[in-house]
Protein backbone atom coordinates (compact mmCIF):
# COMPACT_ATOMS: atom_id res chain seq x y z
CA UNK A 1 0.00 0.00 0.00
CA UNK A 2 3.01 2.28 0.17
CA UNK A 3 5.14 3.46 -2.69
CA UNK A 4 8.28 5.54 -2.14
CA UNK A 5 8.52 8.69 -4.17
CA UNK A 6 11.88 8.80 -5.94
CA UNK A 7 12.01 12.59 -6.27
CA UNK A 8 11.93 13.72 -2.63
CA UNK A 9 12.10 10.37 -0.88
CA UNK A 10 8.61 10.93 0.50
CA UNK A 11 5.73 8.53 1.01
CA UNK A 12 2.54 8.61 -1.03
CA UNK A 13 -0.02 6.61 0.94
CA UNK A 14 -3.60 6.03 -0.06
CA UNK A 15 -6.25 6.42 2.60
CA UNK A 16 -8.38 3.39 3.40
CA UNK A 17 -11.59 2.56 5.35
CA UNK A 18 -15.00 1.39 4.24
CA UNK A 19 -17.48 3.87 2.81
CA UNK A 20 -21.01 4.68 3.92
CA UNK A 21 -24.18 4.64 1.79
CA UNK A 22 -23.67 6.66 -1.39
CA UNK A 23 -27.36 7.35 -1.92
CA UNK A 24 -27.56 8.99 1.48
CA UNK A 25 -24.35 10.87 0.78
CA UNK A 26 -25.68 12.42 -2.43
CA UNK A 27 -28.71 13.65 -0.48
CA UNK A 28 -26.55 15.09 2.29
CA UNK A 29 -24.13 16.97 0.04
CA UNK A 30 -26.98 18.57 -1.93
CA UNK A 31 -26.41 16.68 -5.18
CA UNK A 32 -29.84 15.05 -5.26
CA UNK A 33 -31.49 18.44 -4.78
CA UNK A 34 -29.27 20.09 -7.39
CA UNK A 35 -30.23 17.47 -9.96
CA UNK A 36 -33.91 18.00 -9.20
CA UNK A 37 -33.67 21.79 -9.48
CA UNK A 38 -31.34 22.17 -12.49
CA UNK A 39 -30.65 20.52 -15.84
CA UNK A 40 -27.67 18.37 -16.84
CA UNK A 41 -25.20 19.42 -14.17
CA UNK A 42 -23.02 16.33 -14.24
CA UNK A 43 -19.47 17.48 -14.95
CA UNK A 44 -19.94 17.57 -18.74
CA UNK A 45 -17.07 19.26 -20.54
CA UNK A 46 -14.71 19.05 -17.55
CA UNK A 47 -11.61 16.89 -17.86
CA UNK A 48 -10.43 15.49 -14.52
CA UNK A 49 -7.27 13.81 -13.26
CA UNK A 50 -7.22 10.84 -10.90
CA UNK A 51 -3.72 9.94 -9.64
CA UNK A 52 -3.53 6.89 -7.34
CA UNK A 53 -0.79 5.57 -5.07
CA UNK A 54 0.62 2.20 -6.06
CA UNK A 55 0.27 -1.05 -4.21
CA UNK A 56 3.55 -2.95 -4.41
CA UNK A 57 2.44 -5.91 -6.48
CA UNK A 58 3.65 -7.15 -9.83
CA UNK A 59 2.39 -5.35 -11.81
CA UNK A 60 1.67 -2.49 -9.37
CA UNK A 61 -2.02 -1.82 -8.65
CA UNK A 62 -3.13 1.77 -9.22
CA UNK A 63 -5.59 1.69 -12.12
CA UNK A 64 -9.30 2.37 -12.36
CA UNK A 65 -11.23 -0.30 -14.23
CA UNK A 66 -12.78 1.66 -17.09
CA UNK A 67 -15.37 -1.06 -17.57
CA UNK A 68 -17.02 -0.04 -14.29
CA UNK A 69 -18.11 3.25 -15.89
CA UNK A 70 -19.94 2.43 -19.13
CA UNK A 71 -21.29 5.96 -19.46
CA UNK A 72 -17.66 7.14 -19.83
CA UNK A 73 -16.65 4.56 -22.43
CA UNK A 74 -13.59 5.71 -24.37
CA UNK A 75 -12.85 8.56 -21.95
CA UNK A 76 -10.06 6.98 -19.85
CA UNK A 77 -6.29 7.34 -20.23
CA UNK A 78 -3.55 5.71 -18.14
CA UNK A 79 -0.01 7.03 -17.61
CA UNK A 80 3.02 5.94 -15.58
CA UNK A 81 6.78 5.78 -16.05
CA UNK A 82 6.63 2.98 -18.70
CA UNK A 83 4.28 4.98 -20.93
CA UNK A 84 0.64 5.79 -21.56
CA UNK A 85 -2.41 4.17 -23.13
CA UNK A 86 -6.18 4.57 -23.45
CA UNK A 87 -6.78 0.83 -23.21
CA UNK A 88 -7.74 -1.19 -20.14
CA UNK A 89 -6.45 -3.66 -19.09
CA UNK A 90 -2.86 -2.82 -20.04
CA UNK A 91 0.75 -3.59 -19.16
CA UNK A 92 1.35 -0.35 -17.22
CA UNK A 93 -0.27 -1.58 -14.03
CA UNK A 94 -3.12 -3.52 -12.50
CA UNK A 95 -6.60 -2.77 -11.23
CA UNK A 96 -6.89 -1.17 -7.76
CA UNK A 97 -9.98 -1.61 -5.59
CA UNK A 98 -9.11 1.68 -3.91
CA UNK A 99 -8.98 3.50 -7.25
CA UNK A 100 -12.30 1.94 -8.25
CA UNK A 101 -13.98 3.02 -5.01
CA UNK A 102 -12.64 6.56 -5.35
CA UNK A 103 -13.91 6.60 -8.92
CA UNK A 104 -17.35 5.43 -7.78
CA UNK A 105 -17.68 8.51 -5.56
CA UNK A 106 -16.11 10.88 -8.07
CA UNK A 107 -17.71 9.97 -11.42
CA UNK A 108 -19.52 6.65 -10.92
CA UNK A 109 -22.87 6.38 -12.68
CA UNK A 110 -24.85 5.13 -9.67
CA UNK A 111 -23.33 6.93 -6.71
CA UNK A 112 -20.93 9.47 -8.16
CA UNK A 113 -21.22 13.25 -8.28
CA UNK A 114 -19.75 14.21 -11.69
CA UNK A 115 -21.13 11.34 -13.78
CA UNK A 116 -20.46 12.72 -17.28
CA UNK A 117 -16.96 14.23 -17.18
CA UNK A 118 -15.25 14.76 -20.51
CA UNK A 119 -12.17 12.66 -19.71
CA UNK A 120 -10.57 10.81 -16.78
CA UNK A 121 -6.77 10.86 -16.78
CA UNK A 122 -5.56 8.08 -14.48
CA UNK A 123 -1.99 8.32 -13.23
CA UNK A 124 0.38 6.40 -11.06
CA UNK A 125 0.73 8.99 -8.26
CA UNK A 126 4.54 8.87 -8.11
CA UNK A 127 4.74 9.45 -11.86
CA UNK A 128 2.20 12.29 -11.65
CA UNK A 129 3.94 14.03 -8.74
CA UNK A 130 7.45 13.66 -10.12
CA UNK A 131 6.82 14.45 -13.78
CA UNK A 132 4.17 17.12 -13.48
CA UNK A 133 3.94 18.72 -10.03
CA UNK A 134 7.62 18.87 -9.04
CA UNK A 135 8.76 19.68 -12.57
CA UNK A 136 5.95 22.22 -13.17
CA UNK A 137 5.33 20.58 -16.54
CA UNK A 138 1.91 21.10 -18.14
CA UNK A 139 -0.32 18.04 -18.13
CA UNK A 140 -3.40 17.67 -20.35
CA UNK A 141 -5.86 20.38 -19.37
CA UNK A 142 -7.60 18.81 -16.37
CA UNK A 143 -8.70 21.70 -14.12
CA UNK A 144 -9.79 19.38 -11.25
CA UNK A 145 -7.40 16.82 -9.76
CA UNK A 146 -8.56 14.34 -7.10
CA UNK A 147 -5.85 13.09 -4.73
CA UNK A 148 -7.04 10.43 -2.27
CA UNK A 149 -3.56 9.85 -0.91
CA UNK A 150 -1.14 11.63 1.40
CA UNK A 151 2.61 11.80 1.88
CA UNK A 152 2.25 10.53 5.47
CA UNK A 153 2.42 12.14 8.90
CA UNK A 154 4.48 15.24 9.60
CA UNK A 155 6.66 15.68 12.68
CA UNK A 156 8.24 18.73 14.27
CA UNK A 157 10.87 16.55 15.97
CA UNK A 158 14.40 16.60 14.57
CA UNK A 159 15.41 14.05 13.55
CA UNK A 160 11.93 13.01 12.50
CA UNK A 161 10.61 9.55 13.38
CA UNK A 162 10.84 6.82 10.78
CA UNK A 163 8.27 7.19 7.97
CA UNK A 164 7.45 10.77 9.05
CA UNK A 165 8.00 13.93 7.04
CA UNK A 166 9.82 16.90 8.47
CA UNK A 167 8.10 20.27 8.46
CA UNK A 168 10.50 21.41 5.74
CA UNK A 169 9.43 18.41 3.61
CA UNK A 170 5.78 19.40 4.06
CA UNK A 171 6.60 22.95 3.02
CA UNK A 172 8.46 21.72 -0.07
CA UNK A 173 5.47 19.65 -1.18
CA UNK A 174 3.06 22.51 -0.48
CA UNK A 175 5.20 24.92 -2.49
CA UNK A 176 5.37 22.59 -5.49
CA UNK A 177 1.59 22.16 -5.56
CA UNK A 178 0.89 25.85 -4.93
CA UNK A 179 3.22 26.92 -7.72
CA UNK A 180 1.57 24.47 -10.11
CA UNK A 181 -1.89 25.74 -9.19
CA UNK A 182 -0.82 29.36 -9.57
CA UNK A 183 0.88 28.65 -12.91
CA UNK A 184 -1.84 26.55 -14.57
CA UNK A 185 -5.04 27.34 -12.65
CA UNK A 186 -5.39 23.72 -11.51
CA UNK A 187 -7.60 22.95 -8.51
CA UNK A 188 -6.07 20.16 -6.41
CA UNK A 189 -8.62 18.50 -4.11
CA UNK A 190 -6.67 16.42 -1.61
CA UNK A 191 -7.18 14.21 1.43
CA UNK A 192 -5.73 15.57 4.67
CA UNK A 193 -5.04 12.17 6.34
CA UNK A 194 -6.92 9.68 8.53
CA UNK A 195 -5.57 10.63 11.94
CA UNK A 196 -2.23 12.01 13.00
CA UNK A 197 -1.14 15.29 11.49
CA UNK A 198 -2.81 16.97 8.56
CA UNK A 199 -0.57 16.02 5.67
CA UNK A 200 0.46 17.14 2.21
CA UNK A 201 -0.78 17.50 -0.44
CA UNK A 202 -3.91 18.45 1.56
CA UNK A 203 -1.94 21.13 3.41
CA UNK A 204 -1.28 23.28 0.35
CA UNK A 205 -2.46 26.89 0.32
CA UNK A 206 -4.03 26.92 -3.14
CA UNK A 207 -5.86 23.60 -3.08
CA UNK A 208 -8.78 22.26 -1.06
CA UNK A 209 -7.86 19.98 1.84
CA UNK A 210 -10.70 17.54 2.58
CA UNK A 211 -11.60 15.86 5.86
CA UNK A 212 -14.13 13.11 6.60
CA UNK A 213 -17.18 14.22 8.55
CA UNK A 214 -18.17 11.55 11.05
CA UNK A 215 -15.26 9.29 10.09
CA UNK A 216 -11.51 8.86 10.49
CA UNK A 217 -9.94 12.21 9.78
CA UNK A 218 -7.00 14.31 10.91
CA UNK A 219 -7.47 17.54 12.81
CA UNK A 220 -5.61 20.77 12.06
CA UNK A 221 -3.80 23.05 12.23
CA UNK A 222 -0.79 22.50 9.98
CA UNK A 223 2.42 21.92 11.88
CA UNK A 224 4.48 24.40 9.89
CA UNK A 225 2.69 27.64 10.80
CA UNK A 226 -0.71 26.78 12.28
CA UNK A 227 -2.93 27.18 9.22
CA UNK A 228 -6.51 25.95 9.28
CA UNK A 229 -6.92 22.59 7.55
CA UNK A 230 -9.13 20.89 6.47
CA UNK A 231 -10.88 23.43 4.28
CA UNK A 232 -14.07 21.36 4.06
CA UNK A 233 -15.45 17.90 4.82
CA UNK A 234 -17.79 15.35 3.28
CA UNK A 235 -19.77 12.64 5.11
CA UNK A 236 -17.66 9.48 4.73
CA UNK A 237 -15.77 7.00 6.85
CA UNK A 238 -12.37 8.18 5.67
CA UNK A 239 -10.75 10.94 3.67
CA UNK A 240 -10.08 8.67 0.66
CA UNK A 241 -13.79 8.74 -0.09
CA UNK A 242 -14.79 12.18 1.19
CA UNK A 243 -12.22 13.72 -1.17
CA UNK A 244 -13.77 12.53 -4.49
CA UNK A 245 -17.15 13.86 -3.38
CA UNK A 246 -15.62 17.32 -3.11
CA UNK A 247 -13.73 16.83 -6.39
CA UNK A 248 -17.03 15.91 -8.02
CA UNK A 249 -18.78 19.00 -6.67
CA UNK A 250 -15.88 21.14 -7.92
CA UNK A 251 -16.22 19.64 -11.41
CA UNK A 252 -19.99 20.19 -11.43
CA UNK A 253 -19.62 23.78 -10.23
CA UNK A 254 -16.91 24.42 -12.82
CA UNK A 255 -19.20 23.06 -15.55
CA UNK A 256 -21.95 25.42 -14.39
CA UNK A 257 -19.54 28.35 -14.35
CA UNK A 258 -18.20 27.64 -17.83
CA UNK A 259 -21.65 27.31 -19.36
CA UNK A 260 -22.66 30.70 -17.95
CA UNK A 261 -24.83 29.83 -14.96
CA UNK A 262 -22.90 32.39 -12.91
CA UNK A 263 -23.05 35.11 -15.55
CA UNK A 264 -21.14 36.15 -18.64
CA UNK A 265 -17.69 36.38 -17.01
CA UNK A 266 -17.13 32.64 -17.22
CA UNK A 267 -13.36 32.90 -16.75
CA UNK A 268 -13.80 34.58 -13.38
CA UNK A 269 -16.60 32.20 -12.37
CA UNK A 270 -14.54 29.09 -13.18
CA UNK A 271 -11.35 30.43 -11.56
CA UNK A 272 -10.06 28.05 -8.87
CA UNK A 273 -10.32 30.82 -6.24
CA UNK A 274 -13.99 31.40 -7.07
CA UNK A 275 -14.83 27.69 -7.05
CA UNK A 276 -13.06 27.25 -3.70
CA UNK A 277 -14.80 30.29 -2.18
CA UNK A 278 -18.22 29.08 -3.34
CA UNK A 279 -17.72 25.53 -2.04
CA UNK A 280 -16.53 26.75 1.36
CA UNK A 281 -19.27 29.35 1.61
CA UNK A 282 -21.99 26.85 0.71
CA UNK A 283 -20.89 24.32 3.33
CA UNK A 284 -23.35 23.38 6.10
CA UNK A 285 -22.12 23.90 9.65
CA UNK A 286 -22.22 20.95 12.08
CA UNK A 287 -23.86 21.75 15.42
CA UNK A 288 -20.52 22.15 17.25
CA UNK A 289 -18.75 24.08 14.48
CA UNK A 290 -16.61 26.95 15.74
CA UNK A 291 -13.96 29.40 14.58
CA UNK A 292 -12.29 32.64 15.68
CA UNK A 293 -10.96 35.80 14.07
CA UNK A 294 -7.45 34.31 14.00
CA UNK A 295 -8.57 30.80 12.96
CA UNK A 296 -11.20 31.30 10.23
CA UNK A 297 -12.11 27.61 9.80
CA UNK A 298 -12.97 24.87 12.28
CA UNK A 299 -9.91 22.67 12.79
CA UNK A 300 -12.10 19.54 12.54
CA UNK A 301 -14.60 20.47 9.83
CA UNK A 302 -13.09 23.39 7.93
CA UNK A 303 -15.96 25.51 6.60
CA UNK A 304 -18.36 22.62 7.27
CA UNK A 305 -19.88 19.78 5.22
CA UNK A 306 -19.86 20.37 1.47
CA UNK A 307 -23.23 21.22 -0.09
CA UNK A 308 -23.09 21.69 -3.84
CA UNK A 309 -26.66 23.01 -4.07
CA UNK A 310 -25.87 25.93 -1.77
CA UNK A 311 -22.65 26.64 -3.66
CA UNK A 312 -24.52 26.56 -6.98
CA UNK A 313 -27.20 28.95 -5.75
CA UNK A 314 -24.49 31.44 -4.80
CA UNK A 315 -22.79 30.98 -8.17
CA UNK A 316 -26.16 31.58 -9.85
CA UNK A 317 -26.54 34.79 -7.84
CA UNK A 318 -24.05 36.21 -10.31
CA UNK A 319 -20.86 38.20 -10.22
CA UNK A 320 -21.41 41.33 -8.13
CA UNK A 321 -19.38 44.52 -8.26
CA UNK A 322 -18.21 46.34 -5.18
CA UNK A 323 -19.85 49.56 -4.08
CA UNK A 324 -16.82 51.65 -3.14
CA UNK A 325 -13.08 51.52 -2.46
CA UNK A 326 -10.65 53.66 -0.55
CA UNK A 327 -7.27 53.59 1.14
CA UNK A 328 -6.27 54.30 4.72
CA UNK A 329 -2.93 54.73 6.41
CA UNK A 330 -1.49 51.30 7.15
CA UNK A 331 -2.90 50.01 10.42
CA UNK A 332 -5.43 52.85 10.71
CA UNK A 333 -9.18 52.52 11.32
CA UNK A 334 -11.32 51.80 8.27
CA UNK A 335 -14.96 52.58 9.12
CA UNK A 336 -17.83 52.10 6.65
CA UNK A 337 -18.05 54.54 3.80
CA UNK A 338 -21.00 56.86 3.26
CA UNK A 339 -22.13 55.31 -0.01
CA UNK A 340 -25.69 54.81 -1.21
CA UNK A 341 -24.93 51.94 -3.58
CA UNK A 342 -26.13 48.45 -2.63
CA UNK A 343 -25.07 45.03 -3.91
CA UNK A 344 -27.94 43.79 -6.07
CA UNK A 345 -28.04 40.19 -4.79
CA UNK A 346 -27.99 38.80 -1.27
CA UNK A 347 -26.32 35.59 -2.52
CA UNK A 348 -23.54 35.81 -5.06
CA UNK A 349 -19.83 36.16 -5.69
CA UNK A 350 -17.16 38.59 -6.75
CA UNK A 351 -13.64 38.38 -8.12
CA UNK A 352 -11.58 41.54 -7.98
CA UNK A 353 -8.06 42.90 -7.81
CA UNK A 354 -6.97 45.01 -4.85
CA UNK A 355 -3.81 47.11 -4.49
CA UNK A 356 -2.17 48.53 -1.39
CA UNK A 357 1.04 50.57 -1.14
CA UNK A 358 4.08 51.00 1.04
CA UNK A 359 2.15 53.42 3.26
CA UNK A 360 -1.54 52.61 2.77
CA UNK A 361 -3.93 49.70 3.22
CA UNK A 362 -6.55 49.17 0.51
CA UNK A 363 -10.23 48.60 1.34
CA UNK A 364 -13.02 47.40 -0.98
CA UNK A 365 -16.60 47.80 0.30
CA UNK A 366 -19.71 45.74 -0.47
CA UNK A 367 -22.89 47.22 1.04
CA UNK A 368 -25.97 45.10 1.75
CA UNK A 369 -29.49 45.75 3.04
CA UNK A 370 -30.18 42.63 5.08
CA UNK A 371 -33.31 41.03 6.49
CA UNK A 372 -32.72 39.10 9.67
CA UNK A 373 -31.26 35.68 9.13
CA UNK A 374 -27.97 33.90 8.52
CA UNK A 375 -24.84 35.40 6.98
CA UNK A 376 -21.93 33.46 5.50
CA UNK A 377 -19.01 35.19 3.76
CA UNK A 378 -15.77 33.66 2.44
CA UNK A 379 -12.67 35.33 1.03
CA UNK A 380 -10.04 33.30 -0.90
CA UNK A 381 -6.78 34.26 -2.60
CA UNK A 382 -3.72 32.32 -3.77
CA UNK A 383 -0.17 32.04 -2.62
CA UNK A 384 1.57 33.54 -5.63
CA UNK A 385 3.97 31.72 -7.93
CA UNK A 386 7.43 31.24 -6.42
CA UNK A 387 6.54 32.84 -3.08
CA UNK A 388 7.11 31.49 0.41
CA UNK A 389 4.65 33.86 2.10
CA UNK A 390 1.21 35.22 1.24
CA UNK A 391 -0.25 38.69 1.09
CA UNK A 392 -2.23 39.60 4.20
CA UNK A 393 -5.92 40.11 3.43
CA UNK A 394 -8.64 40.50 6.05
CA UNK A 395 -12.44 40.29 5.99
CA UNK A 396 -14.72 42.51 8.08
CA UNK A 397 -18.44 43.02 8.60
CA UNK A 398 -19.49 46.47 9.88
CA UNK A 399 -22.87 47.84 10.82
CA UNK A 400 -23.10 50.66 8.29
CA UNK A 401 -25.57 52.62 10.42
CA UNK A 402 -23.38 53.04 13.49
CA UNK A 403 -19.93 51.97 12.23
CA UNK A 404 -19.72 49.19 14.83
CA UNK A 405 -17.60 46.18 13.93
CA UNK A 406 -19.85 43.11 13.88
CA UNK A 407 -17.27 40.44 13.00
CA UNK A 408 -13.80 40.07 11.57
CA UNK A 409 -11.57 37.34 10.15
CA UNK A 410 -7.93 38.38 10.37
CA UNK A 411 -5.68 35.33 10.16
CA UNK A 412 -2.11 36.24 9.27
CA UNK A 413 -1.17 32.75 8.04
CA UNK A 414 -4.28 31.58 6.14
CA UNK A 415 -5.23 32.55 2.59
CA UNK A 416 -8.89 32.00 3.50
CA UNK A 417 -11.00 34.32 5.67
CA UNK A 418 -14.48 33.22 6.73
CA UNK A 419 -17.40 34.76 8.63
CA UNK A 420 -20.48 32.91 9.84
CA UNK A 421 -23.28 34.66 11.74
CA UNK A 422 -26.31 32.42 12.32
CA UNK A 423 -28.56 35.28 13.50
CA UNK A 424 -27.80 38.63 11.94
CA UNK A 425 -30.28 41.43 12.77
CA UNK A 426 -32.03 43.52 10.14
CA UNK A 427 -29.82 46.34 8.97
CA UNK A 428 -27.42 47.80 6.46
CA UNK A 429 -23.99 46.21 6.48
CA UNK A 430 -20.58 46.89 4.98
CA UNK A 431 -18.58 43.82 3.98
CA UNK A 432 -14.95 44.89 3.67
CA UNK A 433 -12.02 43.21 1.98
CA UNK A 434 -8.84 44.80 3.32
CA UNK A 435 -5.36 44.29 1.92
CA UNK A 436 -2.69 45.26 4.38
CA UNK A 437 0.04 47.39 2.88
CA UNK A 438 3.46 48.40 4.13
CA UNK A 439 6.85 47.05 3.17
CA UNK A 440 6.45 43.45 4.41
CA UNK A 441 4.17 42.29 1.59
CA UNK A 442 4.54 39.81 -1.26
CA UNK A 443 3.21 42.32 -3.78
CA UNK A 444 1.15 45.49 -3.87
CA UNK A 445 -1.56 43.82 -5.95
CA UNK A 446 -3.66 40.72 -5.26
CA UNK A 447 -6.62 39.01 -6.92
CA UNK A 448 -9.27 37.54 -4.64
CA UNK A 449 -12.61 35.75 -4.83
CA UNK A 450 -15.49 36.52 -2.46
CA UNK A 451 -18.63 34.43 -1.94
CA UNK A 452 -21.51 35.59 0.22
CA UNK A 453 -24.99 34.59 1.33
CA UNK A 454 -27.44 36.57 3.46
CA UNK A 455 -30.45 34.28 3.82
CA UNK A 456 -33.56 34.09 5.98
CA UNK A 457 -35.00 30.55 5.82
CA UNK A 458 -38.22 31.13 7.78
CA UNK A 459 -41.08 28.57 7.88
CA UNK A 460 -44.63 29.46 6.92
CA UNK A 461 -47.77 27.63 8.09
CA UNK A 462 -51.03 27.88 6.15
CA UNK A 463 -54.26 25.92 5.74
CA UNK A 464 -54.55 23.39 2.92
CA UNK A 465 -58.13 22.17 2.84
CA UNK A 466 -58.67 20.34 6.13
CA UNK A 467 -54.91 20.01 6.64
CA UNK A 468 -51.99 22.35 7.16
CA UNK A 469 -49.14 23.20 4.81
CA UNK A 470 -45.69 23.94 6.27
CA UNK A 471 -43.33 25.50 3.72
CA UNK A 472 -39.83 26.99 3.71
CA UNK A 473 -37.29 27.86 0.99
CA UNK A 474 -35.26 25.10 -0.63
CA UNK A 475 -32.24 27.42 -0.49
CA UNK A 476 -30.28 27.33 1.70
CA UNK A 477 -30.20 23.55 1.92
CA UNK A 478 -29.32 21.87 5.19
CA UNK A 479 -32.37 22.90 7.23
CA UNK A 480 -34.99 20.48 8.52
CA UNK A 481 -38.38 21.03 10.12
CA UNK A 482 -38.93 19.99 13.73
CA UNK A 483 -42.10 20.04 15.86
CA UNK A 484 -43.02 20.20 19.53
CA UNK A 485 -46.26 20.50 21.50
CA UNK A 486 -44.80 22.53 24.36
CA UNK A 487 -42.71 25.68 24.24
CA UNK A 488 -42.19 25.83 28.01
CA UNK A 489 -39.93 22.76 27.97
CA UNK A 490 -39.86 21.78 24.32
CA UNK A 491 -38.82 18.39 23.00
CA UNK A 492 -38.21 19.11 19.34
CA UNK A 493 -38.53 16.13 17.03
CA UNK A 494 -38.88 15.14 13.37
CA UNK A 495 -40.45 11.77 14.21
CA UNK A 496 -44.01 12.65 13.24
CA UNK A 497 -43.16 14.73 10.18
CA UNK A 498 -43.14 13.28 6.65
CA UNK A 499 -40.31 13.96 4.23
CA UNK A 500 -40.78 17.29 2.47
CA UNK A 501 -41.54 17.62 -1.22
CA UNK A 502 -40.14 20.57 -3.15
CA UNK A 503 -42.01 22.64 -5.70
CA UNK A 504 -41.20 26.09 -7.10
CA UNK A 505 -38.06 26.36 -4.95
CA UNK A 506 -40.00 25.62 -1.76
CA UNK A 507 -40.00 22.66 0.62
CA UNK A 508 -43.52 21.61 1.53
CA UNK A 509 -45.00 19.38 4.24
CA UNK A 510 -48.70 18.54 4.40
CA UNK A 511 -49.69 18.02 8.04
CA UNK A 512 -52.89 16.65 9.48
CA UNK A 513 -54.69 19.25 11.54
CA UNK A 514 -55.12 18.29 15.22
CA UNK A 515 -56.84 19.79 18.25
CA UNK A 516 -53.53 19.94 20.13
CA UNK A 517 -51.13 22.86 20.02
CA UNK A 518 -48.12 22.27 17.83
CA UNK A 519 -45.12 24.46 17.14
CA UNK A 520 -42.59 24.23 14.32
CA UNK A 521 -39.05 25.44 13.68
CA UNK A 522 -36.26 25.01 11.15
CA UNK A 523 -33.00 23.63 12.41
CA UNK A 524 -29.56 23.37 10.84
CA UNK A 525 -27.54 21.27 10.29
CA UNK A 526 -29.36 18.43 8.59
CA UNK A 527 -27.16 15.71 10.10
Amino acid sequence: MIRRNTKLNLLAVFILICASSQATTLDTIGMTLLRAMTTNLNGAGIRVAHPEAQVSTNPPSWQVNAGNYPQLAGRFTYASNPGSTNVFPNSLGAESWHANTVGNYFYGQAGGVATNVAQVDCYDADFFITNYVFNAAPMPDAPVVNQSFTFGNVSTNLPTPANYLSVSDQQAVDSAYDDYAALYGTLFVSAINNGGSVSPPGTGYNGIGVGAYGGFSSIGPTLDNGRCKPDITAPEGATSFSTPQVSGTAAVLMQAARRGDGGSDTNAAADLRTIKALLLNGAVKPANWTNSSAAPLDLRYGAGVVNVFNAYEQLAGGKQVFCASNSVASGAAHPPVADTNTVAATSGWSRESISSSATNDAVIHYLFNVSKGMATITLVWNRQLGQTNINDLDLFLFDAANSNLVAGSTSRVDNVEHLFLPQLPVGRYDVQVLKNGGTNVVSDGETYALAFAFVSPEPNLATAGTNLSLTWPVYPAGFRAEATTNLASPLWSTNDLPDPAFTNSMNSLILKATNAFQFFRLRSPNF
